[in-house]
């Protein structure tokens, strides 16, 4: 058995439905991502296993245990919040050992000064909330969660409210954390890239549901459906007769649809000498915008009265450029059918 599992939880708002029927098997150690557009319900379930929203139906395991209708503080787990949530009027010592205290802990002193050099806030020990940058902030905020040794920690979108840079570096610090301390972690977002980098599985979300789980290469290379290529991976999406336009080919599926990554269509000039071969199609388009995007450039090409995104490695060459007739080469391989 899984180290935790959700299993069916139904969450209604009278007569809306805003969780139904999910149901997650997470093992131990395991990062797992509910990703998925503002609304889709990622934040209630978090906050239904946390023991802060009650739920309507279902059950929540964590290591055997029921804990579906203990409360909150009785589930051993540890949150961490977009807006930090600490106390203001404690200083970083004193929100990290917060939870140590509250579990009448003796000699807590050692443990926090070892979180503290852990998370790399050592020389802030005695500052306030308000005295902090927004990455401490969130620092302090990661190690009241984790000193208290959770049996799950719970990630509600804590890196949406920092700058990129800070963001990235934050993430890295979490992941090493996480991986060293061994703990499960289940974490919200509506961020492709960041649950890509984070996740070892990712349950992709909309409307309640889940529309597919797996590991980040699975979910973007093998899109289940339109949706979930829409969602994840930008992905060009044809119709069939889209298609049949924009290539003179049939579709040889009985898929409804065709998706193609911006990356795996390569791209030639018009006048280039490039024939199709039979493990390739050619199609012709000109380009209407490029845009760079640091070591990555993003054309957008129209095809007949279909417009797709062409991207292409930055290797500081602008061979291309808006008002281009150029030709693609889009190999079978890497049409999927959806």
């Amino acid at each position: 058995m899984s180290y935790v599992n959700v299993d069916s939880l139904v969450k209604k708002y009278d007569d809306k439905t805003v969780l139904e029927h999910i149901s997650l098997s997470i093992d131990k150690g395991e990062f797992v991502t509910l990703l998925g557009q503002s609304g889709c319900g990622k934040s209630t379930l978090l906050r239904a296993i946390a023991g802060i929203t009650n739920i309507d139906e279902g059950q929540i395991m964590v290591n055997n245990e029921d804990i579906t209708h203990l409360p909150s503080r009785k589930r051993g787990v540890g949150m961490v919040f977009q807006s930090y949530a600490l106390f203001p009027n404690m200083t970083v010592f004193q929100n990290i050992a917060y939870g140590l205290k509250m579990k009448k802990q003796r000699n807590i002193e050692p443990e926090v000064k070892k979180m503290i050099d852990m998370m790399d806030l050592g020389g802030l020990e005695k500052r306030y909330p308000h005295e902090l940058s927004g990455g401490q902030q969130q620092r302090v905020a990661f190690a009241r969660s984790l000193i208290i040794q959770p049996s799950v920690l719970l990630l509600d979108e804590p890196f949406s409210a920092l700058d990129a840079k800070i963001r990235k570096s934050l993430q890295e610090e979490v992941k090493k954390i996480q991986r060293e301390l061994d703990i499960t972690t289940i974490f919200v977002t509506h961020d492709q890239k960041e649950a890509m980098i984070l996740s070892d599985t990712i349950y992709v979300m909309n409307k309640g549901a889940i529309e597919q789980v797996g590991t980040p290469e699975t979910i973007y290379t093998q899109p289940k459906n339109k949706f979930v290529a829409g969602f994840i991976g930008a992905y060009n999406i044809f119709t069939k007769t889209e298609w049949e336009t924009c290539t003179g080919v049939p579709v040889m599926t009985d898929s409804k649809d065709i998706a193609i990554r911006p990356e795996s269509i390569i791209m030639h000039t018009g006048g280039s000498s490039f024939e199709k071969d039979s493990d390739h199609y050619l199609v012709k388009g000109k380009i209407q915008r490029k845009t760079i995007n640091g070591s990555m450039i993003s054309y957008k090409v129209s095809l007949n009265n279909k417009n797709i995104v062409v991207d292409e490695v930055n290797r500081n060459h602008f061979s291309y450029q808006e008002g281009d007739h150029v030709k693609l080469s889009i190999s079978k391989e890497a049409c999927i059918p959806l």
